[in-house]
């Protein structure tokens, strides 16, 4: 099993299943001009990502980690009438290309780009009393993945869904001498989730375009 191959089983299943699309070709070709690392989802994890939306209903999605909105197409393409996704982005340059990739895409009413520190907006956001968030997708930094988790279990609902990605590291979760702090952050959010009575949860590990990794999945089971 190579990487070579990994790529080709990718293209043949995004040929089949996931059509070009000019609007998110621009949103890639935009972010890459603008000098953002190419760390998106795959197109094929895209359309997972809005496949999932749409399956638990969504009207209302969290995205932890913007980067240049190429993920935040896929899921608020998900959103029926009337529906929001707010996104959180450190990086001012980084919002700016997810803002301008929104607005070529016609989700401008949407999509909602707020910029600073998750950790900082997060609380906001709560204080803010809006509706329960139905989806949530963490694709930020790693170590601080356990308050992502903490904050989106404070801001879902039962029947909401908790996606994190990102989650194998290429096989280093599983070693416990690691201490990346990315690794050491992506345990701790699964201790977290281990010992959580409201959700239900497994992780899948992936292999594509993306490399070897994987994303897990809570659902909410409970206030």
């Amino acid at each position: 099993m190579t990487q070579e191959l990994w790529n080709a089983v990718d293209d043949y299943f995004e040929g089949l299943l996931v059509p070009a699309d000019p609007v998110l070709a621009e949103a890639l070709r935009a972010s890459d001009a603008a000098g953002l690392p190419a760390i998106q989802v795959s197109a094929s994890q895209g359309k997972l990502l809005q496949l999932l939306a749409r399956t638990v209903g969504a009207r209302s999605i969290l995205e932890v980690g913007t980067l240049g909105g190429y993920s935040t197409i896929w899921l608020a393409r998900a959103l029926p009438a009337g529906g929001r996704l707010v996104t959180l982005e450190v990086d001012p340059a980084h919002a700016a290309v997810a803002r301008a990739n929104a607005e070529r895409a016609g989700l401008s009413d949407v999509v909602d780009v707020r910029v600073g520190a998750a950790l900082e907006t997060l609380p906001k956001l709560a204080a803010e009393g809006g509706d329960p968030f139905d989806l949530v997708f963490i694709d930020a930094d790693k170590p601080n993945n356990p308050g992502y988790f903490e904050w989106a279990l404070k801001l879902a609902r039962p029947g909401s869904l908790i996606i994190i990605d990102n989650v194998v590291r290429g096989g280093a979760v599983a070693d416990p001498d690691n201490t990346s702090a990315s690794v050491v952050g992506t345990r701790r959010v699964h201790d977290l989730i281990a010992a959580e009575p409201r959700v239900s949860a497994t992780a899948v590990q992936t292999v594509g375009t993306k490399g070897y990794d994987g994303f897990t999945l809570a659902f909410v089971t409970g206030e």
